[in-house]
């Protein structure tokens, strides 16, 4: 399953940390195992139920957003220097494990993908943090996933959530108009 997850996720390569790369792939390894969901579904189910007609899959959105919020990064890095400091594997875990917890919100079924009753009572912000905290990924990375959504908006968030949660609503927000 791991293979299969990489062949989906090259971005996780993208964590130079060798225990940070393997705890995103063993939890991303994990939700697909307690999902009604295969790897190959990511490429083919909509990004988010709450668009009518979304033609953008699931993955398609995802990678976007982990590349958006690196280039994001790089560049406040690149145009701030020593002003900012971004952690740059927290920052790519995270964006990489935001969505996570959608595995277990959502299921198929006779076809037509639809909000299972776990994914009705616990949000994909939720269930994410309890998949990364069950494999001792660090409370930056658990932070992100927890803030990267309208859950996070009360809180204070990191730099590193900040530019996920931006990255990840530019590549929601157009579809919904």
């Amino acid at each position: 399953m791991k293979d299969k997850v990489l062949e989906i996720w090259p971005e996780i390569n993208w964590i130079k940390d060798d225990e940070l790369r393997l705890r995103t792939l063993d939890a991303w390894v994990y939700a697909i195992e307690e999902s009604s969901l295969e790897p190959k579904d990511m490429e083919e189910i909509p990004f988010s139920l709450l668009i009518k007609d979304c033609n953008v899959s699931f993955l398609n959105h995802k990678r976007t957003c982990v590349q958006l919020a690196v280039n994001i990064a790089k560049t406040m890095v690149d145009n701030f220097g020593n002003e900012i400091k971004v952690d740059m594997d927290v920052l790519i875990s995270g964006a990489i494990l935001i969505d996570v917890g959608k595995l277990l919100e959502y299921e198929i079924v006779d076809g037509k993908l639809s909000t299972s009753n776990y994914g009705q009572l616990v949000r994909h912000p939720f269930s994410g943090v309890a998949i990364a905290a069950r494999f001792g990924l660090p409370p930056e990375v658990q932070h992100i996933i927890g803030t990267h959504s309208k859950e996070g908006d009360l809180g204070k968030r990191t730099v590193e959530s900040i530019i996920v949660h931006h990255a990840d609503f530019v590549s929601f927000e157009p579809f919904k108009v």
